[in-house]
């Protein structure tokens, strides 16, 4: 279970698979997931029109997604490790664009190395 940090609609996504990989996900991986959870965005204005226009997807939608966090710690090249407090994906689709259009919290450096400048360039903070 990963936790889903734009504003995509979805809370919580469960994967199901690593692309192109035979091993755990690692910061940067693209991955399949099902939402498993939606979030809740509360009553606005125009009551649950909005609601529904904001949310993008919905539950059990299968989505690709790209990680951002582990909860694994992770050895960096330069010596430090780095262990998050969970695991936290950022939905995309099909063509490598993020589906949300911010990120409610940080992300990891190796999204540079593995050149998803679009996601850095939305998140607030990497470390």
């Amino acid at each position: 279970m990963v936790n889903v940090i734009d504003n995509s609609g979805a809370a919580v996504a469960e994967c199901v698979k690593v692309l192109k990989m035979k091993r755990h996900a690692r910061i940067g991986d693209r991955i399949i997931v099902v939402v498993q959870k939606q979030r809740n965005f509360g009553p606005e204005s125009g009551g649950a029109v909005s609601v529904s226009a904001a949310n993008k997807v919905r539950r059990g939608d299968i989505r690709h997604a790209v990680v951002v966090r582990t909860a694994k710690k992770y050895q960096r090249k330069d010596g430090s490790v780095v262990k998050f407090d969970d695991n936290a994906c950022v939905l995309i689709n099909k063509g490598g664009e993020p589906i949300g259009s911010r990120m409610g919290s940080v992300v990891g450096r190796e999204l540079r190395d593995k050149r998803w400048s679009k996601i850095l360039s939305l998140a607030p903070m990497h470390l």
